[in-house]
C-alpha cells in the first residue's frame, strides 16, 4: 500500500508551526491509540502511520529532508513499517496518554514516592491600617511537616538503608508493551521511587516526615491590601523522603479601622463641626495616620463638603508615594439649646434672608423654575 504524505496524514499544512504540529498528532493519537480501539487493525495501522509522520516533522532536519526528497531522505522509501525511532514522543506521551497508563508522571517518572515535592500551606494574617503603612514584621506558628531527623528523612529504621527495588532495578519504572512500541510507567512494587523500605522509621512511621508546629518571621511591606498573598519560598510542608518542600502562602486581611475608610491608596474620614465654625470658619484638629494634624474650615462650609489632605494616605507596593486622605465635613445641629441659646438663633432667624443661605435660595430658584 502506497505510503500517505504526512502532513496529509496528520492534516496540516506544508508550513505548519511546531505547536500547531503537536496539536494536530496529540488529537489523532488520542482518538486512534490501541487500548481506545481494542482488536480495531485499522485504527492501530493509523495510529502508526500519524506516528510516523510525527516523528520525522517534528524533528527539524528530518522535515527539511523530507521536503526535499520525500520518503527516501528518511529512510522510508520501502513502503510502510520501520518505524522505530521514539525520542521526539517524550513530551508527549507523559501527558497523553498518563491516563491510560497509570497516571501523570513527575520528572524521572516519579509520580508518587521518593522526591515528592511538599504541599503548600495558608496562612491567614490580620493587620492594622498602621501596618499597612509602616510595613510590619508577623511572627506566627504554624502546623506542619518537617523531614523526620532520626531517619534522615528515608523512612527507614535509623542504622537502616532502603534497599534498591529488585523489579525496576532503581529505575523506579517499568517497561509496558502497548501495541507496536514500548512505553515506561512507575513501578508497582516501589511506587516509583526505586526503593523499598524493609524496616520502618518508628518515629515518622516510614513517612520521612515529622508533624509539629513551626515558628516563622514573615515580613509585610507597606502598601499591602486585603487579600494580597505573601509567598514564602520552601516554608510549606516537607517533601516525601527528601523530596523539595512546599510553600507558605500568607494571605493578608486587613482590619477594618473605627475612624478610617480605605479606597486603594486613599483613607476617608468623617469628621463633625460645629455650626459656628462652619460659618464663620475656624481650624479644627483632624485625625491622621500620622497624628492629629490642623485643619483649616473656611467660613461658609456646607455640611457634605469634602476637603483633601495631600499625602496622607497610604503607600503602595509599587510606590513610596504616599495617597491622600479625604475628610468629609458634616455640620453638627446641637439638639440641647439652652433659653439663651434658643433666643440667641431665634434672633439669627428674624435677622437672615437668603442672601446668607446660597444653597437655600439655589434650591428656591430651581423649585420656582420647574413649577411656575
Amino acid at each position: 500500500m502506497a505510503k500517505r504524505d504526512f502532513y496529509e496524514v496528520l492534516g496540516v499544512s506544508r508550513d505548519v508551526d511546531e505547536a500547531t504540529l503537536k496539536s494536530a498528532y496529540r488529537k489523532l493519537a488520542l482518538q486512534l491509540h490501541p487500548d481506545r480501539n481494542p482488536g480495531d487493525a485499522e485504527a492501530e495501522e493509523k495510529f502508526k502511520e500519524a506516528s510516523e509522520a510525527y516523528a520525522v516533522l517534528s524533528d527539524l532536519e528530518k522535515r527539511r529532508a523530507y521536503d526535499r526528497f520525500g520518503f527516501d531522505a528518511v529512510g522510508m522509501g520501502g513502503g510502510q513499517g520501520g518505524f522505530q525511532d521514539f525520542g521526539n514522543f517524550g513530551d508527549i506521551f507523559g501527558d497523553l496518554f498518563g491516563d491510560i497508563f497509570g497516571g501523570r508522571q513527575g520528572q524521572g517518572g516519579r509520580s508518587r514516592g521518593r522526591g515528592q515535592r511538599g504541599a503548600d500551606l495558608r496562612y491567614n494574617l490580620d493587620i492594622s491600617l498602621s501596618d499597612v503603612l509602616n510595613g510590619t514584621e508577623a511572627h506566627i506558628e504554624i502546623p506542619k511537616t518537617r523531614p523526620c531527623e532520626p531517619c534522615n528523612s528515608t523512612g527507614a529504621r535509623p542504622g537502616t538503608q532502603p534497599e534498591i527495588c529488585p523489579q525496576c532495578r532503581g529505575a523506579g519504572q517499568v517497561i509496558m508493551q502497548q501495541g507496536f512500541f514500548r512505553i515506561s510507567r512507575p513501578c508497582d512494587a516501589c511506587g516509583g521511587a526505586g526503593e523499598i523500605v524493609r524496616e520502618r522509621c518508628s518515629t515518622c512511621r516510614g513517612s520521612g516526615r515529622t508533624e509539629g508546629m513551626h515558628s516563622i518571621s514573615v515580613k509585610v511591606p507597606p502598601g499591602v491590601d486585603d487579600g494580597t498573598r505573601l509567598r514564602v519560598s520552601g516554608e510549606g510542608e516537607a517533601g516525601i523522603a527528601g523530596g523539595g518542600p512546599g510553600d507558605l502562602y500568607v494571605v493578608i486581611s486587613v482590619e477594618p479601622y473605627e475612624l478610617f475608610e480605605r479606597e486603594g491608596q486613599d483613607i476617608h474620614c468623617g469628621v463633625p463641626i460645629a455650626f459656628a465654625t462652619a460659618a464663620l470658619g475656624g481650624t479644627i484638629e483632624v485625625p491622621t495616620l500620622d497624628g492629629k494634624v490642623d485643619l483649616r474650615i473656611p467660613e461658609g462650609t456646607q455640611s457634605g463638603k469634602v476637603m483633601r489632605m495631600r499625602g496622607k494616605g497610604l503607600p503602595s507596593l509599587r510606590s513610596k508615594t504616599r495617597g491622600d486622605q479625604h475628610v468629609h465635613i458634616f455640620v453638627e445641629v446641637p439638639t440641647k439649646l439652652t433659653k439663651k441659646q434658643r433666643e440667641v438663633l431665634e434672633q439669627f432667624a428674624e435677622e437672615t434672608g437668603s442672601e446668607v443661605s446660597p444653597v437655600t435660595r439655589g434650591f428656591i430658584d430651581k423649585l420656582r423654575d420647574l413649577f411656575d
